[in-house]
């Protein structure tokens, strides 16, 4: 590219999250970066977007010379404002993360960080959700860094096809550890819901969710089995969630009696 790429930076975790400081940090090294991030924790909250309330955003100074803005609502929110009020130009690329903990597998679906991805993806931008495997606040991300420069600038070079997205998770190796990069598919695999049931001092019930996640796949071409075994996983991801092997069958009833 004969100028610095425009790199959009968001995240779930909320703007002052360790993933989304260290992903800044390597972005940096690439190309110009605008921040646009949650001013809260917005873990699991999918591609919802906000419509019953305002929404508010602040220019904020946390670190570096980076441009960077607070938004009250959702990942995917804040991408909208991004594209269409706060930049004076497409960005060239929109990375979001890094989050503490997995979006591997059915994780996809519920992930704010992968839906701010596509919420790029659908604005035609190339994109890519960063996952580490873990969960802590204070995770060591440095191990991380170099994975995904490379990742980013393969995708600034080579672009994506039409909607689509990368989702990678990164296993909580040293770097050392790491056997490399694959690409996979996403592993047959939910979460076994349990609920915690309780009773507050008025009285009244309330509820918390646990439960165990379940793999029941055992391909060696999945996310799962590449995290398992000690390699990044990538992962492309398309928003277009037409069932197209379907159609065919589908229209062999007899709708229209």
């Amino acid at each position: 590219m004969s100028k610095r790429p425009l790199i959009l930076v968001t995240n779930d975790d909320g703007i002052t999250a360790p993933g989304i400081r260290t992903l800044i940090s390597v972005m940096n090294t690439i190309g110009d970066v605008v921040v646009v991030a949650p001013d809260s924790p917005q873990s699991a909250m999918g591609h919802a977007i906000t419509i019953n309330s305002t929404l508010h955003i602040e220019k904020v100074t946390i670190d570096g010379k980076q441009p960077e803005y607070s938004c009250s609502g959702t990942p995917a929110d804040c991408v909208k404002l991004a594209v269409n009020e706060i930049l004076d130009r497409r960005p060239d690329i929109c990375v979001s993360g890094i989050n503490h903990g997995s979006n591997s597998s059915i994780n996809v679906i519920y992930s704010g960080t992968m839906s701010a991805a596509l919420e790029a993806g659908i604005e035609g931008i190339p994109a890519i959700g960063f996952s580490l495997l873990d969960y802590n606040w204070n995770a060591n991300f440095e191990h991380s860094k170099s994975f995904i420069k490379t990742i980013t600038k393969q995708v600034l070079e080579h672009g994506l096809p039409d909607g689509v997205v990368l989702n990678v998770n990164i296993p909580n190796l040293e770097k050392k550890a790491i056997k490399g990069i694959k690409v996979c598919r996403q592993a047959r695999a939910n979460w076994k819901e349990e609920f915690d049931k309780r009773t507050n001092p008025m009285g009244r019930d309330y509820y918390w969710l646990t439960g165990k996640f379940v793999n029941m796949d055992n391909g060696e071409d999945t996310d799962e089995w590449a995290l398992e075994n000690g390699y990044i996983s990538v992962v492309p991801v398309q928003f277009d969630l037409t069932a197209h092997h379907t159609i065919q069958n589908l229209n062999t009833w007899k709708l229209n009696e």
